[in-house]
């Protein structure tokens, strides 16, 4: 036989291996199963498109092992809740996907616990499903669309989620350590120390849910014993979070997560607690960047970002925020805990506000920090009723080579005599004690800014050069642009000319 011949065959088995109606069962490569909800029964075997299973319980009862695949066709609903068991394997996860033509596969929980719920699992990945939970209005009754959950488990390693639209979840307006809300990572438990060791949500949409967007929570955390419990490699990026009831996305009890190219509007819409739009409580080395956040309502928190309880060299750099009733930025370390060498640079803050003392666009309090440094922002609003920054007697924050600008009918206040502030631009605000200060217009490229290029720098401005030389390693700008040598105060590094 000839090589042209044996590779044609090859690409042939491939191609027809891949095709919903073939057979489905490949050697070390697991079982595909089929669910069809419109148009299966559960007598069949599911191991063919043309022999679907008919409904989740069906799907929910089977075992799941490594390498196999549950697929949903596209443009059927389901309803119930998709509870699967058995787990997969390093490199073999079991993988739920969407088969056919049309829509996403939909699931509608009707008010149960989830629509996608895993326990005491690891290596699944979900991928192209809509999920929705809607039941009686509760005011008590947890709630989810995704929501996987691990008690006195161990260490459950891989989790995807990719492209899953989540929808309209009414649930109860709590947190933890047994959330409501859109797509959850739950660790609960007692008796055996637990945490995740890889979860990755990309690409997915929350839209009208009650509490969190997308979240993880943990009952477990720092040196239990002997040992550091904090889940690691957590991963949420590009995801979209509308009208959510708390918080937009935030990770708990994390160690190295990074949350980047994520957009949250509409934020604490339906909650009693305190919320914010991307944010993190008791975790290290948490990396935000290329971020957006509008739509926060409420003026007790709701800003967009936050520097919280045991946040360890946390990192806020290329976000941007407007828009917000609770303002752009809180720094609030609980007082029985270490916040410590946290930074917020190059990030873009436009016409925030919070108007309710002691908060302000700008929120230094709660208990103090250790070595926060927040520097090279622009940070511009159109509210003379609220505050540029406030403090209500805690510091340890450091402000240098930012650009502050109060608004144009009547100036906006800096009521903060505690934190130290160096090299930084006022204008339309009162200076505080700050001996470097540049005290004029910016020139900023619009005068009443509503987009991150209206705060470029025109030539002239008193801004250009001016700045510090950090020694950070950031060599870019909000914008992109290489960041020269001395800086630019502000978030806009373009060089030019005086």
């Amino acid at each position: 036989m000839s090589l042209r011949r044996i590779t044609l065959l090859t690409v042939a088995g491939v191609v027809l291996a891949g095709l919903p109606g073939t057979a489905s069962a490949a050697p070390g490569r697991g079982t595909t199963y089929y669910l069809d909800c419109a148009r299966g029964d559960d007598a069949h075997s599911g191991t063919r498109a043309a022999r679907a299973w008919g409904s989740l319980e069906r799907a929910s009862a089977h075992v799941y092992r490594p390498g196999d695949r549950l697929l949903l066709r596209r443009g059927a609903s389901c309803t119930g809740v998709l509870k699967p068991q058995g787990a997969g394997a390093p490199g073999k996860p079991v993988r739920v996907d969407a088969y056919g033509t049309g829509t996403k596969p939909r699931i509608e929980a009707n008010g149960a616990r989830a629509a996608v719920w895993l326990v005491n699992t690891e290596q699944w990945e979900l991928r192209n499903l809509e999920v929705s939970n809607t039941g009686a209005p509760t005011t008590t009754e947890r709630r989810a669309g995704v929501y996987v959950q691990l008690t006195d488990y161990g260490v459950a390693e891989h989790f995807v989620v990719d492209g899953v639209d989540v929808r309209d979840v009414n649930g109860s307006d709590h947190k933890d350590p047994d959330p409501s809300g859109g797509i959850l990572f739950a660790v609960q438990g007692t008796e055996r120390p637990t945490r995740f060791d890889g979860i990755r949500v990309e690409d997915s949409t929350v839209r009208t849910a009650d509490r969190t967007g997308i979240g993880t929570s943990s009952t477990w955390g720092r040196d239990v014993q002997g040992a550091d419990w904090l889940s690691t490699d957590v991963t949420f990026v590009r995801n979209q979070v509308y009208d959510v009831g708390g918080d937009g996305i935030v990770v708990q009890k994390t160690r190295g997560a990074l949350v980047e190219h994520n957009y949250v509007n509409g934020f604490n819409e339906r909650s009693g607690g305190y919320n914010a739009g991307i944010w993190a409580w008791d975790s290290d080395d948490v990396l935000y960047q290329y971020n957006e956040v509008t739509g926060g309502h409420g003026t007790r928190d709701s800003m967009a970002y936050d520097i919280d309880g045991g946040n360890n060299r946390n990192v806020y750099r290329y976000n941007y925020s407007h828009d917000n009733e609770g303002g752009f930025l809180l720094v609030c370390n609980d007082r029985t805990k270490t916040s410590s060498g946290n930074r917020v640079h190059d990030n873009i803050s436009i016409n925030d506000r919070n108007t309710t003392s002691p908060y302000a666009v700008i929120s230094v309090v709660c208990g103090s920090t250790t070595d926060t440094r927040v520097y090279r922002n622009t940070v511009v609003t159109d509210r003379p009723d609220t505050a540029l920054i406030s403090n209500n007697g805690q510091t340890g924050v450091t402000f240098e080579d930012n650009v502050f600008v109060g608004a144009a009918n009547g100036g906006s206040p800096i009521r903060d005599t505690l934190s130290t502030y160096r090299n930084n631009l006022y204008w339309r605000t009162a200076q505080p004690r700050d001996a470097s200060a540049v005290n004029a217009d910016p020139l900023l490229r619009a005068p009443d800014p509503a987009r991150p290029g209206d705060v470029r720098l025109r030539p002239g401005s008193p801004a250009l050069g001016a700045g510090s030389v950090t020694g950070d390693g950031t060599r870019r700008d909000f914008f992109g642009t290489r960041i020269p040598t001395p800086p630019n105060l502000g978030a806009d590094q373009t060089r030019t000319p005086r």
